[in-house]
């Protein structure tokens, strides 16, 4: 029916250079913001027909047109032209080409200011309940993993030097109480970002009586925003994401390492399934933790794209400036990079091989009960700062001769005090664990308690 007159460039003499055409371009990656677009664009010409802006039959051959166009890009006939900058230009172009001047209706009472701020609120609302959904995801395998390997001992760490005895179970659980922080993160995100900004216009508002609230129902936000200038040069909730996003990544790159760590020869505390690990190109024998190296590595990816925006937002005065372009390519990579390494990391989990003899083995000979040997002493009347030092010097003894406690003989020691007595041997990993029954700690008891609570969260509604 025709095509849309070039009218952004009516101030201007001169066509754009093509150069400079694919350099302000970005419908590469905004391509992706088709759903929104179309959506708000629905919300915004309805809203239109009901003050009585443009007439009823307009507003419905404008949406009649729109999901023609939908369509077209789902079945992938729409043919996008770099020409046209971006997704909100080819798709008003298409519109022209469909329904004729009609078309040009569709922008009344809207810039591509807030246009652009519309449709990315309305992305990273979904992206942040597809992200819960994918850290319930691994929260689930890692509690699965824990309740069926809830007896195991293993050594707990500081320094990386072994510690304390704990169980495996208590140890996976903090990785859940880390993800679900994760979650309230994100749930604060989606509340800042759960704000219409359609009604501010390039920076100062719109001249139409126009209906925001309705709008606003329309398309689920629960706030309108306030200020224009905030309105369209706000990138804070983006920001928000990119941060929670960061330390999400954080959470999971340590664990990653823990995963490396725990699969090398020399811990051998667990093994991967073979489809969740790779081979070496000359080293027959290997068998490499790609997924969780892969996952440690992604972490900077996020991390930089975070520093990124901070970076292009520091000196931006008000209101919209093109700078804010630059805020969508890190947004999707970033987004596709948590999804894709949460969902490879609950498959890891959900066919992860535990080694528990060899977990308990390496809690059982070592000196980690020297704290409970203390506690001993202090339970016979000595202040702990003395139980300590002779219970340092007995780990000395030890291990100059190369024996272990229990294979040290009640004479021994009492060489560093009187108050030992045969009830020394009464300590063990096991009773080092059960001992520790407050909460929060590593008891069978606590940590029951632990993954009861971790069913309930796991299972409530988050946004």
């Amino acid at each position: 029916m025709g095509e849309q007159k070039d009218y952004l460039r009516s101030r201007l003499t001169k066509d754009i250079d093509k150069q400079i055409a694919q350099f302000t371009a970005s419908v590469s990656y905004d391509i992706r913001l088709y759903q929104e677009d179309i959506a708000g664009s629905v919300a915004h010409v309805k809203m239109l027909a009901r003050q009585g802006i443009i007439k009823q039959s307009e507003s419905e051959m404008i949406i009649e047109g729109l999901n023609t166009i939908c369509s077209e890009i789902e079945s992938g006939s729409f043919i996008f032209k770099e020409e046209l900058e971006d997704i909100h230009m080819n798709i008003e172009n298409r519109l022209f080409e469909l329904i004729g001047d009609t078309a040009g209706l569709l922008h009344t009472a809207r810039s591509r200011n807030d246009q652009i701020a519309l449709d990315i609120r309305m992305y990273i609302k979904s992206v942040v309940k597809s992200t819960i959904a994918g850290i319930k995801g691994l929260q689930n395998a890692l509690l699965v993993l824990a309740e069926n390997n809830g007896h195991i001992i293993m050594p707990g760490y500081t320094h990386m030097q072994k510690a304390q005895p704990v169980l495996f179970a208590h140890h996976l659980l903090a990785y859940f109480e880390m993800l679900q922080r994760d979650i309230e993160r994100l749930i604060s995100c989606h509340k800042t970002t759960d704000v219409l900004p359609l009604g501010a216009g390039a920076l100062a508002g719109v001249t139409f009586p126009i209906d925001r609230e309705f709008v606003a129902r329309e398309l689920n936000f629960n706030k309108i925003s306030i200020n224009s200038l905030d309105t369209v040069s706000d990138r804070d909730f983006i920001l928000e994401y990119e941060f929670a996003s960061s330390v999400l990544m954080m959470h999971l790159s340590r664990l990653a390492e823990e995963i490396i760590i725990w699969n090398t020869e020399e811990f051998g505390f667990i093994e991967l399934d073979d489809a969740f690990a790779s081979t070496s190109s000359i080293m027959p024998q290997k068998k490499n933790p790609d997924v969780a190296e892969l996952v440690r590595g992604k972490s900077g990816r996020v991390y930089g794209h975070l520093i990124a925006l901070l970076t292009t937002m520091k000196g931006l005065p008000l209101a919209y400036n093109r700078d804010l372009q630059e805020d969508k390519e890190g947004l999707f990579d970033t987004a596709d990079t948590i999804l894709s390494s949460l969902n490879a990391f609950a498959g890891l989990f959900r066919t992860l091989n535990v080694n528990s003899d060899v977990m308990y083995r390496a809690a059982e000979r070592s000196y980690m009960v020297a704290t409970d040997i203390a506690d001993y002493l202090v339970g016979k009347g000595l202040p702990f700062r003395q139980a300590y030092v002779i219970v340092g010097h007995v780990v000395q003894y030890a291990l100059n001769n190369k024996k272990s406690f229990n294979e040290l003989e009640l004479g021994e020691y009492k060489q560093f005090s009187s108050l030992f007595d045969n009830d020394v041997y009464n300590i063990s990993v096991e009773k080092s664990v059960a001992a520790r029954n407050a909460i929060g700690g590593t008891s069978p008891e606590q940590v029951q308690e632990q993954i009861n609570r971790a069913k309930k969260i796991a299972g409530e509604e988050s946004v």
